[in-house]
């Protein structure tokens, strides 16, 4: 006898009536009319089984703090970085634990089981990256959180952020962030990557960079992260996020770019709530969109992912850690209205994460952890269009999240109507 079944599942590739058997935390059966029995069963009724949503790009250090110690009038990316150093003198551990837990909830009920997240390593006491790796602990048996020591200040602009950022690795951080971009000159930026490129070769670690997050065409540090990439031999653990300078280069020049990138096996993230926000700022009309090119880096096979970034902090005042909506605002942005592209939008906030966390054992296949999500929907399009209720969230074969379906019942004054429309479709 199995611990649980799930019948008559839709899955994203488009196979329906499957039923996947679960067994000790794994998967170990996915075929239409399994001839089983379980502990416990749930008949999806034909909805969207997935596995869970993954955010490969967040700020669990500065979540929910909006208005702290006040808010972002201009909504600038250069005011919220001076907002937070307004802020960081000002936090507690407990402010920190306890606003990313909060957060963590949030993700678990909306099926977000793996999360990277960047932490700040300027502040001396290196408070946030304690209180993060204390939470990453504690959402452990749940929830899947993944460090980057992120050098928000500069690694080289601030004096000896270097050795905190060393520090916080030694400490246990799992990824070396940067922010090429926002060191003083270029050369320095380029310097930057380079630095941080040979710390992570030297420790086996992964590299994720804040990249080129800027409406400057000459912001072109990804071509140097590339490059690095190969030299160290670092292909295929290295990610540059945002890129939103490509957005704004000439395209002779993103012509030589995107294959550099591909050949290095470098990775990208971009952000679509907060770069359709931030970028484009100084604009009159007509304004850029910001966002870095998704639709030509996948052409190119490279691996794309979307990520929320922010959630009420200085940067950005909505949010709510549903990647459906982030896969939404991406699909509007880049223009990805096509059914394919609508798809690949859905893989953006599933598979495409995954892969870059290196996340062992996802998916819905025989031998996968048995984590995934049922939405009340009939396709991954529908599930983006209809941002689906995640009926039922499960880790490890067990459900540790459960929201009804959403209806609703149309009084029409007596006319003939359409009752109890599931999700108004």
């Amino acid at each position: 006898m199995l611990d649980l079944i799930l019948r008559n599942c839709t899955l994203a590739d488009g196979r329906t009536g499957i039923d996947v058997g679960i067994e000790a935390g794994r998967i170990i059966a996915v075929t239409p009319h399994l001839a089983a029995t379980a502990d416990s069963l749930i008949d999806v009724e034909g909805q969207l089984v997935t596995a869970p949503f993954v955010d490969a790009h967040f700020h669990m250090d500065s979540t929910l703090s909006y208005g702290l110690p006040r808010v972002n009038e201009s909504g600038t990316l250069l005011e919220g970085i001076a907002l937070w150093g307004e802020l960081k003198p000002l936090l507690t551990q407990e402010m920190l634990v306890e606003r990313a837990l909060a957060y963590c909830d949030w993700a678990v009920a909306k099926g977000l089981l793996a999360i990277r997240s960047h932490v700040d390593v300027c502040d001396p006491r290196l408070l946030a990256v304690e209180a993060l790796l204390h939470v990453r602990e504690k959402v452990k048996p749940y929830l899947d959180l993944q460090l980057v020591a992120f050098p928000q200040d500069g690694v080289l602009r601030a004096p000896g952020v270097l050795a905190k950022l060393t520090r916080a690795l030694d400490m246990g951080v799992d990824v070396v962030g940067g922010i090429p971009h926002f060191e003083r000159t270029m050369s320095d930026g380029a310097e930057s990557v380079r630095i941080l490129c040979e710390l992570a070769a030297e420790r086996g670690l992964r590299v994720d960079m804040h990249c080129d997050e800027s409406d400057d065409p000459m912001s072109r540090h990804i071509e140097t992260l590339a490059f690095h990439t190969q030299r160290l031999g670092l292909q295929g653990r290295v990610n540059g996020s945002h890129l939103t300078s490509m957005h704004s280069m000439d395209n002779y020049y993103v012509s030589k770019l995107i294959p550099l990138i591909h050949e290095a096996g470098v990775t990208a993230i971009a952000n679509p709530l907060i770069n359709i926000t931030l970028q484009g700022r100084h604009d009159t009309y007509p304004k850029r969109r910001g966002m870095t090119r998704v639709p030509e880096l996948m052409a190119a096979g490279i691996t794309v992912a979307f990520g929320h970034d922010c959630v009420m902090d200085p940067w950005y005042p909505l949010g709510s850690a549903d990647m459906l909506e982030v896969a939404q605002m991406g699909l509007h942005v880049a223009q990805m209205t096509g059914q394919d592209a609508m798809r690949a939008c859905f893989e953006a906030v599933t598979t495409a994460p995954a892969h870059i966390l290196g996340l062992e054992g996802y998916g819905i296949a025989v031998g996968c952890k048995a984590d995934m999500v049922v939405l009340q929907a009939r396709d991954s399009v529908e599930a983006i269009r209809l941002r689906a209720t995640r009926l039922v969230v499960i880790q490890a074969g067990k459900v540790i999240s459960r929201t009804p379906a959403a209806t609703a019942t149309l009084d029409l004054r007596g006319r003939p109507s359409m009752v109890d429309w599931m999700a108004c479709r």
